[in-house]
This record gives C-alpha cells, structure tokens and sequence, in this order.
C-alpha cells in the first residue's frame, strides 16, 4: 500500500488518481470511475468529485494508495 500525503482538508477522487499515477489522464479517470473500477474503502464508486481525507482508501487494478 502507498501512502500519499496531502496538506488540505480533501482530495478529489479524479486528481487523487492522476496524482498517484494510477491512471495517465483525467479522461482515463472519468472513463473508469464511471464504470466502477474504481474503490474507495472498499466499496465501488462512480462519483468523480468525491472528497476523500485522510484515513481514506483507493483501489483500482490491485493498486491502493492511502491518503495521510
């Protein structure tokens, strides 16, 4: 599990993915949180702009990153 770190309130689920390099473009991202690739705490979501904070859990392709 990767860990990375922010120093706001929240991330949007979209940017935390190209941040973390688990996809390579915001298109590549809207395409799969639509289809539900991806997890957030282990359950499948499909909301672009949901707010993650720290404590919080990403999952897509056997990769998970956790946001401190």
């Amino acid at each position: 599990m990767t860990e990375i770190k922010i120093d706001t309130e929240f991330i949007k689920l979209d940017a935390l993915l190209k941040f973390a390099n688990l996809v390579s473009s915001g298109g590549e991202a809207k395409i799969r949180i639509a289809e539900g690739e991806v997890l957030v705490n282990d359950v499948p979501c499909t909301m672009r702009g949901k707010k993650l904070r720290p404590g919080d859990t990403v999952s897509l392709d056997g990769e998970t990153v956790k946001i401190v």
